[in-house]
């Protein structure tokens, strides 16, 4: 894991405001829309009024996302991790991803799992997930699944 945290102060929370689902819409549109390339018509899909979804503030902005879908009562996924550019390495994925896992935690989940875009696998792996299965690409990336018990 990442020692070198952001020298301001970080608050990570439970998604619940307008204001905040808009913010991590334009920060993810950020990262994976201009940035990376994916289609507009991804970013929306049928989980995102279900999931929990984690918002990262420094300094007042948000900074920071991701999400959790509860799939069974022992199993669910993380998804669209999304990092300002700037704030990258610092600390705040982890931040964000413990989060989320204390949120599983807390619904009974035992099992995770999430696809990792190739170049953060070690991220992951850092987390304690470990690689199930070959490479794939989703939405034009390759990804490989990992998952983590967090019994």
């Amino acid at each position: 894991m990442s020692g070198n945290l952001i020298s301001m102060p970080l608050k990570v929370k439970r998604l619940d405001s307008q204001e905040e689902t808009e913010a991590v819409r334009i920060l993810s549109t950020q990262v994976f829309v201009d940035e990376q390339g994916v289609s507009p018509e991804l970013e929306v899909d049928e989980f995102d009024d279900s999931a929990i979804h984690a918002v990262a503030y420094a300094a007042g902005k948000v900074i920071a996302t991701g999400r959790l879908i509860l799939d069974t009562p022992v199993s669910a996924r993380i998804g669209r991790m999304a990092v300002q550019e700037s704030l990258r390495r610092s600390g705040v994925g982890s931040a964000v991803l413990v989060f989320l896992e204390t949120e599983a935690r807390s619904h009974g989940v035992k099992q995770l799992s999430l696809h990792a875009q190739n170049y953060v696998k070690d991220f992951y792996s850092q987390h304690g997930y470990r690689e199930f299965g070959e490479t794939f690409l989703e939405a034009g990336i390759v990804h490989v699944q990992m998952k983590k018990d967090i019994v």
